[in-house]
């Protein structure tokens, strides 16, 4: 069964705003705490945590990036 574009969209920000919580003193440190993620932030997202995150930080911005 294959994802609607609705449930690729909500699975994407609530991996995103999991990311961000997760990695926020490795990756996000410079952002407020209570930053807003949407889709417009995504991007913003998947490029700190490939820059900072590690390996692990990678493999979650490989998934945000399906």
């Amino acid at each position: 069964m294959t994802e609607t574009a609705e449930e690729k969209r909500t699975r994407r920000l609530e991996l995103a705003r999991k990311a961000f919580k997760e990695f926020s003193a490795q990756c996000f440190w410079s952002w407020r705490e209570d930053a807003e993620i949407t889709e417009e932030t995504i991007p913003l997202i998947i490029r700190g945590l490939r820059l900072h995150g590690g390996h692990k930080g990678y493999k979650v911005a490989a998934e945000l990036c399906r």
